[in-house]
């Protein structure tokens, strides 16, 4: 199964939106994650793809 981090990053920001809307003291822990994992994708893309070999 091929999840490709461009369809990702817009349901996670739609996730962190609504915890956002529903428990506001999250909002600074929520940016800390999600600039954390854009960072890591950022730096290191080859983590977060995968390769199949024929």
């Amino acid at each position: 199964m091929h999840v490709d981090i461009l369809v990702v990053m817009p349901l996670v920001a739609l996730l962190f939106g609504i915890l956002i809307l529903i428990l506001p003291r999250l909002l600074n822990y929520l940016v800390a994650i999600y600039l954390i994992l854009i960072g890591l994708t950022g730096l290191f893309p080859h983590l977060f793809t995968t390769t199949i070999a024929t």
